[in-house]
């Protein structure tokens, strides 16, 4: 059977098997191998056995043009990657001087000696090229087979994998691609995956661009795609589709690639030299962390406080009145919250939240039942929030919806 033009990841480890660690290398592969037009279409992991390596290795390379693994390049014993790369090529390992000049050189500027185990790092087979690793102890390896396919092997520690792959495999396997390949994620906030499908239509039946959504933990993510014989033939391709994307969706996209709901308002808020501060009962100080996760957001960040119970509100300053008439979660609670803390920070907006995180209600409502509020020196904006599960879900929920509230008053002004 002839390999296909797509790619396969093994990630190599008895600890991803137990799941003492999370596999984000995959994660992180499978999204830059899309990103470069490689198709994937296989993602297994494998502890450390010689035995099931190879098998398993001998299969991704039957149906897959490119392998890359990840793990198994460490001194020990149980760090078989190598091993099992020369029984699948039917090659004998030696000890590359240069490499072992380098590893020696390595450990001698840390100020130690390297333990002879550490050799086996410095090994190669006839038909692996080491790839340097600038971050660690362990080179990795790109194996050419006669046949046109490949083999990448990388260290599990993601650190160094990533520098690895963005270094050295990534341009290898990208001339390895027969197209051009472009794609943008928009980012969006407010309306559900299937909701956002509904509303894009016809357009995510396409193949060429292709449009997908993806529900993630900050919103629903679509992914507009295209390839081409060039990269400017992908874009022309592209284009169109991801502006009907756009005019669809309208305002609940808030940003696209690398953008948070917190960078965008942090952005909104310095083009107009203005501040917020927070109030916060059900977030329990959320909102002002995502919004300070930001880098230079002192700049536009007066700062928040946790009015978390019924006593600590109206010290705070909410009147007494409103919660004895409107309830603790209310429309209006949330809207003095806001308001009281724009003015006592002296900050051109205010973020006001309340609400029941669960699995009880509070004050009449039902559990996941929020409210969360915006103002400035011009008026309110406020909004009922209904989300169920776990009360960290709620919480975290209700803090990007009082960021989005904000971004939505922001845009309007």
């Amino acid at each position: 059977m002839s390999a296909s033009p797509s790619a396969e990841i093994i990630s190599i480890g008895t600890e991803l098997l137990l799941g003492e660690i999370v596999d984000g290398n995959a994660a992180f592969l499978a999204s830059e191998l899309a990103e470069i037009g490689m198709p994937i279409y296989w993602i297994s992991q494998v502890g450390d056995n010689q035995d099931r390596l190879v098998e398993s290795l001998r299969q991704a390379l039957n149906r897959s043009r490119v392998v890359i693994t990840t793990g198994g390049l460490g001194p020990t014993g149980d760090d078989l990657t190598r091993e099992a790369i020369a029984v699948i090529a039917g090659e004998q390992p030696s000890v590359d001087r240069e490499l072992e000049r380098v590893l020696r050189e390595r450990f001698a500027a840390m100020g130690r000696s390297m333990p002879e185990r550490n050799l086996k790092q410095a090994w190669l087979i006839p038909s692996a090229e080491a790839l340097p690793n600038p971050l660690g102890t362990a080179p990795g390896w790109w194996v050419t087979r006669p046949d046109e396919r490949y083999v990448a092997c990388m260290p599990g520690v993601p650190a160094e994998m990533r520098s690895m792959w963005s270094e050295q495999v990534r341009p290898l396997v990208e001339h390895l691609t027969n197209a051009s390949f472009v794609a943008v994620t928009l980012k969006t906030f407010g309306p559900g995956e299937s909701a956002i499908e509904e509303r894009l239509g016809r357009l995510v039946e396409a193949a060429n661009p292709s449009v997908a959504t993806y529900a993630k933990r900050d919103g629903v993510y679509v992914r507009v795609a295209a390839s081409g014989s060039s990269r400017d033939e992908a874009r022309r391709r592209l284009n169109p589709v991801l502006e009907q994307v756009r005019e669809r969706l309208g305002a609940d996209v808030f940003g696209s690639e690398d953008d948070s709901l917190g960078s965008v308002v942090g952005s909104l808020l310095a083009r107009r030299h203005s501040t917020v501060a927070t109030a916060e009962s059900i977030t329990g100080g959320l909102v002002c962390s995502y919004l300070t996760d930001i880098p230079g957001s002192s700049s536009h960040v007066l700062g928040g406080v946790v009015a978390y119970n019924e006593e600590t509100k109206t010290r705070f300053g909410v009147p007494a009145d409103i919660i004895d008439e409107h309830g603790v979660v209310s429309e209006e609670t949330a809207v003095a919250l806001s308001e009281i803390a724009r003015a006592r920070f002296d900050a051109d907006f205010g973020i006001g939240t309340t609400g029941a995180a669960g699995p009880e209600g509070h004050g009449g409502v039902d559990p996941g039942t929020a409210f969360v509020a915006a103002s400035d020196a011009g008026g309110q904006i406020a909004k009922l929030i209904r989300r169920s599960g776990p009360r960290e879900t709620v919480k975290h929920f209700v803090a990007l919806s009082a960021i989005d509230l904000l971004r939505r008053f922001l845009e309007d002004r």
